[in-house]
């Protein structure tokens, strides 16, 4: 017998969800567009290929991950960090293409962060199991811009909480081409995903990949 991993969780939910003050949901906001993101992904994974970080405990995440633009976060026993040069291939970070720069734009001024410039762009692939723990995203210097995150591929349950890590997080199921932005208020909110459900999707398989855009200087 299989679970239903949204069966509490309602999809009726207008094109633009408010989750908390400074943070909001829109729906279907890269579908459109990802066909196209997915293109130029393989061009900065072959730059960057993805890879297994691991954390400054000693624990390897389920996640793998790659970078492009300036700066790119990555993880090891030395703890979390911006770098400016791939630590696998000694180079810098590969381009962030202009098509996901002006995406993570338009999407950060519709919920009323205009000017957003991001300067990294985390990439996570999820593979069915794979899961991120709550965490705050606290190693920009300036946490005045917001993070815009974009899901493609297979549908996951979003963990959404507050800046206190004792509040219990909000679950929102994401399908391909959703977009989560958050600031402000929400800028520290503790933010994570469950273990991913296995399934198909016509473009990316048994896969979810995630797009996180930051200003990280």
């Amino acid at each position: 017998m299989t679970t239903d991993l949204f069966e509490d969780i309602n999809t009726s939910e207008p094109a633009q969800q408010t989750l908390a003050p400074g943070a909001a949901l829109l729906r279907g906001f890269a579908r459109e567009a990802g066909a196209e993101l997915l293109a130029a992904l393989d061009g900065v994974l072959a730059a960057a290929p993805l890879r297994h970080l691991v954390t400054p405990g000693g624990h390897t995440m389920s996640v793998a991950t790659s970078n492009c633009g300036p700066l790119g976060w990555v993880s090891d026993r030395r703890g979390y960090r911006y770098t400016r040069e791939d630590p696998l291939a000694g180079q810098p970070w590969p381009p962030m293409p202009g098509s996901w720069r002006e995406l993570a734009a338009r999407a950060a001024a519709e919920v009323g962060f205009d000017g957003f410039v991001p300067d990294a762009c985390l990439i996570n692939q999820y593979l069915p199991g794979s899961k991120l723990s709550l965490h705050q995203d606290k190693d920009e210097n300036d946490f005045s811009a917001p993070i815009v995150s974009v899901s493609l591929g297979l549908p996951a349950v979003f963990l959404f909480g507050t800046p206190e890590r004792s509040d219990r997080p909000q679950r929102y199921r994401l399908q391909h081409g959703d977009v989560v932005v958050w600031g402000g208020p929400a800028r520290l909110a503790f933010h994570g995903v469950a273990a991913l459900a296995d399934g198909h999707h016509v473009l990316l398989g048994r896969r979810r990949i995630n797009l996180t855009f930051r200003c990280a200087a």
